[in-house]
């Protein structure tokens, strides 16, 4: 059986019992990076295999995995931190399965994009995430489909891009929009900060920002 184990996206607390027992008993690990991935198993005490599986290597390795799976072995797959196949590796190998008839099991778990919007004070009844916008080719074209879009948008971004992706907000959405910014969720400096896109985008224009960051904006009219 593959698993899907999610991580911590911060607090290395936040791993569940089972999710623990699941790669104590696996017969191989797949991390997006396996230093990442190693201070979690050694802070539970898990000495499995680890192999790299990551968007470089995932096409050549995806056909090996499941091969590997159908002799019987467990395999667990975990990315650096929250879900795998939430923007991170996963659907790949999830579909080479089901193709295959292999069975998948998603454990439930971290995922930072929920505690971001269920805090960020906007509608949490009706949702699109859109992760990581893209860097160049299609993102003009994004944005003018999402500037008409009318329910609540989640997005994942670097703190180098932050600024210049608020700005871009402003641009098609309106200074005026409702918006809500997550950093570092669930760590010693977590910080949430909710206003309007103009009011966020000074406030972080003004400050050096760190941490992986969640942008909930409101949607349209």
């Amino acid at each position: 059986m593959l698993y899907l184990v999610p991580t911590p996206i911060g607090n290395l607390a936040d791993m569940t019992f089972r999710a623990v027992e699941v790669l104590k008993t696996a017969d191989l690990i797949l991390a997006e990076d396996t230093r990442t991935s190693s201070v979690l198993l050694n802070h539970y005490l898990i000495h499995k295999p680890l192999s790299p599986y990551h968007q470089h290597n995932e096409h050549k390795i995806v056909s090996h995995l499941v091969d590997q799976l159908k002799t019987g072995k467990n395999i667990a797959l975990l990315t650096d931190a929250g879900t795998p196949g939430i923007s991170d590796p996963a659907f790949l190998l999830v579909r080479a399965c089901v193709e295959n008839n292999v069975e998948v099991c998603c454990l439930p778990g971290a995922t930072a994009f929920v505690p971001a919007l269920v805090n960020s004070g906007l509608p949490t009844d009706a949702f699109c995430f859109e992760g990581f916008l893209p860097l160049k080719k299609g993102r003009q074209t994004l944005m003018k489909k999402l500037a008409t879009e009318v329910r609540t948008m989640i997005f994942y971004e670097s703190p180098m891009r932050l600024v210049k992706t608020l700005h871009l907000f402003i641009e098609y959405f309106g200074a005026d929009r409702k918006c809500s910014v997550s950093r570092e969720l669930s760590k010693k400096f977590e910080e949430n900060k909710r206003g309007t896109l103009q009011e966020v985008y000074d406030y972080f224009n003004a400050k050096a920002v760190k941490g992986e960051i969640v942008i909930v904006v409101e949607g349209g009219n």
